[in-house]
This record gives C-alpha cells, structure tokens and sequence, in this order.
C-alpha cells in the first residue's frame, strides 16, 4: 500500500520560501506567533514546523480554527485590509516561519508574473477550503465532522496516496476543531482504528477509506 508523509499544498516558485523576501524567525513548541485583536501588519509563511490557528469569541472558549504545515501562509487577512488579527497563532512545534511585510506582499501581487499568480491561486483556495469547512460543521454530525478533519490536515485528495501519515494531535485539541467533546472523539478515533481507516504507527496514519464515514449514516 502507498504511503507518504504528510506534507502541505506546495506553491510554485515559494518552495524554499527565499523568494518571498522578509526575515526567518524560529518558534519554540507553543510558542505564540501573534495573538488575536493584535495590530496586523505582516503575514508568515512556514518553513518547517507547523501551526495552530484559535479564535475566541465573547464569554466562549477558544475554538481550534486550522492546523497548518509545511509551505503554509497564515496572517493573510491582513491583504485584504483586516487591521487586527482575527486569531490567535501557536507554533506546534519548534518552527522556522517567514514574516513578510504587507506592503511588500502586495507590491509582489501587482506584478502579475508566474510567482503572484501561484499565490493569488493558493490564497483562493484556501478561502474556499475554509468556507467548505465551515459548512460542512453546520451540516455533518460530530463524527464525520472528526473524519473530514482528519483528511484535511492530511490534504487527502480522492487522486492522492492511499495512506498519509501525519503529525499526533492531542484528543483535546481535536475536539476543538470538530466542536464536540475529548470522550467523543476518543470513541470516535477508537472506532475508525477498529474498522481500519486509521492507524498509529509514529505518527498518525489516515487512510482514504475513511472517507466512507463521509458517506454514511
């Protein structure tokens, strides 16, 4: 059976990341990035490491938005004119992370060559794979809610690898992210490891059967 690591959508022409320009800054394991309501004047983009976005609303606690890896950006809104941060952003373990300069970013969007075009694609689709998300919360129940989850931190892709191994998450900080409780996606991860969609073996492997749970009930 095909198996890869996971890694996140690769950007033509950012891959090393030294032409986006900016400075490299290091991260230790939750260590904070920025916080939300900060001033937003740069955006980042993720050399090694990874990365967890959590917005917090009035009198609720903060709910885990996205996990980010390898060849991510975060901190994007501020492109489209956003002054403050909208979330919070954590290194998920030690990262080396870009930060690039607003200003800078757009004068690179102007120019219209190969380079700006990858980036305006990645930025709209990563618009779009978060609305998906968003309705899909509102329409699937907490265990298919789990299932997506879990293949989109592993960017499974109906053509992909049949396997894809990524990082351990911690129960907690995936209850967060699916909107149920740490018992449920314990019963629920229990569950996908019986009937073989995934498996631990280092890291966490998902399988593209689990897609039947998305299927199903």
């Amino acid at each position: 059976m095909k198996r890869t690591k996971h890694m996140s959508s690769h950007l033509g022409g950012f891959n090393s990341g030294a032409s986006l320009g900016g400075k490299v800054s290091r991260y230790r394991d939750k260590q904070n990035i920025y916080k939300q309501g900060e001033p937003a004047y740069t955006l980042f983009y993720i050399q090694s490491g990874g990365v967890r976005l959590s917005t917090r609303t009035k009198d609720q606690p903060a709910a885990v938005t996205a996990i980010l890896g390898v060849h991510d950006f975060f901190g994007e809104l501020c492109l489209a004119g956003y002054p403050l941060r909208m979330s919070t952003a954590v290194a998920l373990t030690a990262s080396s992370i870009r930060i690039i300069k607003k200003d800078k970013m757009l004068r690179m969007l102007r120019k219209k060559n190969k380079a700006s075009n990858s980036l305006v694609a990645y930025l709209l689709a990563s618009v779009k794979d978060y609305r998906d998300h968003v309705a899909h919360l509102l329409t699937s129940s907490a265990e298919q809610r789990l299932a997506r989850v879990l293949l989109r931190l592993a960017h499974m892709h109906k053509s992909g690898p049949a396997v894809v191994e990524i990082p351990i998450l911690s129960h907690q900080v995936l209850a967060e992210m699916v909107g149920t409780t740490r018992p449920r996606v314990n019963l629920f991860m229990n569950r996908f490891r019986k009937q073989g969609f995934i498996n631990y073996d280092g890291g966490l492997e998902v399988n593209q059967s689990l897609r039947e749970v998305l299927r199903s009930r």
